[in-house]
C-alpha cells in the first residue's frame, strides 16, 4: 500500500523522488508464477539489470530474488520518470518440502527464469472446518 501511496503522491506532483531508495523502500520487480507440467516456474522481469547484480536464495521455504539496477543518470532533467534504479527484492513462499537442489535459475535478456522441479506437484493446502462456540 505504501508503494501505491507513493506513486499517487508522485503523480499528483507532491513527490519528486529526491530521496535515495533504501532496502525498506526498494522496488519490487514484476513476476509471473505458473505451473508447467509438475514444475513451478517463476519469471521475473529485470530489464537493465546485469546477471552479476542478481542473487537468488532459499531460506525457510521462501525464495528471494535480490539485486540492484545500476546506472541511474544523475544530471538528467526528467520529463517522466517511471523506471526504478537501486536495490530490489522479491520474496515468494514455496510449497513445503522444497530444498535448494530442486531449484535452477537462468538469466537472459533481462528475464530471470527460476524453475522449481516438482514444485507444482505438491498437494493443495488442507481445508479446516470452522465450527461455532455456541451450541
Amino acid at each position: 500500500m505504501s508503494e501505491m501511496a507513493r506513486m499517487r503522491e508522485y503523480a499528483e506532483g507532491g513527490g519528486h523522488e529526491a530521496q535515495r531508495r533504501t532496502h525498506a523502500t526498494a522496488w519490487v520487480p514484476t513476476a509471473d508464477i505458473f505451473a508447467k507440467d509438475n514444475d513451478l516456474m517463476i519469471r521475473c522481469e529485470l530489464a537493465g539489470v546485469e546477471r552479476e547484480d542478481v542473487e537468488v536464495s532459499l531460506s525457510g521455504g521462501v525464495l528471494t530474488i535480490d539485486g540492484e539496477r545500476r546506472g541511474e543518470p544523475e544530471d538528467a532533467s526528467y520529463y517522466a520518470r517511471e523506471r526504478y534504479y537501486g536495490h530490489f527484492r522479491r520474496s515468494i513462499h514455496l510449497p513445503e518440502g522444497i530444498d535448494g537442489s530442486m531449484i535452477t535459475a537462468d538469466f537472459e535478456n533481462g528475464l530471470l527464469e527460476v524453475t522449481v522441479r516438482g514444485g507444482a506437484d505438491h498437494p493443495e493446502p488442507q481445508r479446516i472446518q470452522i465450527g461455532s462456540r455456541t451450541g
